[in-house]
């Protein structure tokens, strides 16, 4: 994954710590893949950036977080496993 990518991946993953509810989370990751998407960003570039967030979000320990923190991880692992389903089944995901 080049910087920039890396880069989004980095300021998704705060978004995500510091959103005031799960809608807010499933609303960054949304926006997320529709920007990649709109931008016709290559589908396995995509898959990457979600696997690459999948990474950043399961090293992740409850005890370095609060629980509105932990929860809103959760939900991003939820949402990106949901993701990552949908693209290796090969359907585009439709947010």
């Amino acid at each position: 994954m080049n910087t920039t990518m890396e880069d989004y991946c980095y300021k998704l993953v705060n978004k995500i710590l510091f959103a005031d509810s799960q809608e807010d989370v499933k609303r960054y990751i949304d926006t997320a893949i529709k920007s990649m998407q709109t931008h016709k960003v290559n589908g396995h570039i995509i898959a990457r950036f979600v696997d690459k967030g999948l990474l950043h979000l399961k090293e992740f320990s409850p005890m370095d977080f609060n629980a509105q923190q932990w929860t809103n991880i959760k939900m991003a692992i939820l949402q990106f496993n949901q993701l990552k389903r949908a693209f290796n089944s090969g359907t585009q995901p439709v947010n």
